[in-house]
């Protein structure tokens, strides 16, 4: 159903190819279009999709653009947070273990069947904590798996909802993540990943569909407010760490297999500084 669905998006974009020359996508190629979300091999990550996704974005900056990318993505297919669980066991998949999970702050690979909330399990971290605009786990922000990744449970922990920024001590399952007494920051190999989803979660949610409008600043300490920073570490971050294929492979599964709608910081990276 993938394939079939992947075909037709190619044969959409070689139609819109000419009304979208100015808007920079990554091309189309044989091996990217018989990809499937869970193949661990030359083409995995690689991103695929319909450059018309973006076409309402073409040539737009700043608040402008923000405002299209916000109506482009809110048209999305919405989980309940029971169905999180089985989400995130196909969309951060080990490619080297189909049977496990990558746990995103530590980088542990652990079993899929180990997902609950004791010692030695993995639960649903809210990368924009969900305490910032109190959404908490309602349908919505709060089931937005492009936020939502597994971690483990001690990890989440320590996290809670801190902000994010540079500095800390390491701790138990860190895998190189540091945290202080007002921020947390994610191992070198996640931090552009952590920055991506924040960015995508202040675009999605601005304030017009019954949530709060979530925005990023430039301060940690945020407490229950809808915002989230530290905007000019989450910038560095992004710069560091561009996306790889594991990002990439999950912002198209949740496309294809999920929610049907994409992180377009992941698919255009030079968008955060035309934003921001």
């Amino acid at each position: 159903m993938l394939t079939t669905r992947i075909r037709r998006r190619r044969a959409v974009a070689l139609a819109t190819a000419t009304v979208l020359a100015g808007l920079t996508a990554p091309a189309l190629t044989a091996s990217t279009a018989t990809a499937t979300p869970a193949a661990a091999s030359a083409s995995y990550g690689t991103a695929d999709y319909d450059p018309a996704y973006y076409e309402a974005a073409a040539g737009k900056t700043g608040e402008a653009l923000k405002d299209a990318l916000h109506t482009i993505i809110s048209d999305q297919t919405k989980l309940s947070y029971s169905a999180v669980w089985d989400a995130l066991k196909t969309t951060d998949e080990d490619p080297a273990d189909s049977g496990n999970v990558i746990l995103l702050y530590s980088g542990i690979s652990r079993s899929k069947s180990l997902n609950g909330g004791d010692t030695g399990d993995w639960n649903r971290e809210h990368v924009w904590a969900k305490s910032h605009g109190g959404f908490g786990t309602s349908i919505g922000p709060g089931t937005d798996i492009h936020h939502l990744r597994p971690s483990d449970v001690r990890v989440n922990s320590v996290r809670g909802n801190k902000d994010f920024d540079n500095g800390g001590s390491a701790f138990t399952d860190s895998g190189g993540s540091l945290t202080d007494s007002d921020s947390f920051e994610p191992r070198d190999a996640v931090k552009g990943d952590v920055a991506r989803m924040i960015f995508y979660m202040a675009v999605r949610y601005e304030g017009t569909d019954g949530w709060p409008d979530l925005e990023v600043n430039g301060q940690v300490n945020n407490g229950s407010t809808p915002y989230m920073g530290k905007l000019s570490v989450l910038k560095d971050w992004h710069q560091q760490d561009p996306p790889d294929a594991f990002e990439k492979r999950r912002n198209d599964v949740i496309h294809d297999s999920f929610q049907h709608n994409r992180n377009p910081f992941i698919d255009h990276p030079e968008w955060v500084e035309s934003i921001w």
